[in-house]
């Protein structure tokens, strides 16, 4: 459910929805950084307390970090929650969204530690079975 109230920042998650999809993608060969407009935000909720910035560790389409306390993270959540392929991605890693004070969009998918134990050993194992 989309929520459009005052200093709601859905529509302009939405708005970011391709990038935000793009970016994620992207972000499994390396970190990605996207430039925001800062007048975009302001306009939506000038009295905003504590700033802009955030981080949301989400994985399986949900925070596993506290966002409550920052509407512009949640309302971020509810947009991927809506995109199939955020929901998709967010099953196969844990991405960390972060935005910074000069409205840089932070985009890194952490790799999962048992995934990368699992890789370990099979690399492991091939390279013995060449000896």
């Amino acid at each position: 459910m989309l929520t459009d109230n005052k200093g709601s920042y859905v529509y302009l998650w939405n708005k970011y929805r391709p990038v935000l999809l793009k970016l994620m993608t992207a972000a499994a060969i390396e970190p990605q950084d996207y430039r925001l407009y800062a007048h975009e935000f302001q306009s939506l909720n000038p009295r905003q307390k504590g700033g802009y910035t955030f981080t949301l560790e989400a994985r399986g389409g949900k925070a596993i970090n506290n966002i409550r306390n920052s509407p512009v993270a949640m309302d971020l959540l509810q947009v991927l929650q809506l995109s199939r392929r955020a929901v998709e991605l967010m099953e196969e890693a844990t991405f960390e969204l972060s935005m910074d004070k000069n409205f840089v969009l932070h985009v890194n998918r952490k790799e999962e530690i048992g995934k990368e134990v699992t890789d370990e050993k099979e690399a492991e194992g091939h390279d013995e079975g060449t000896k």
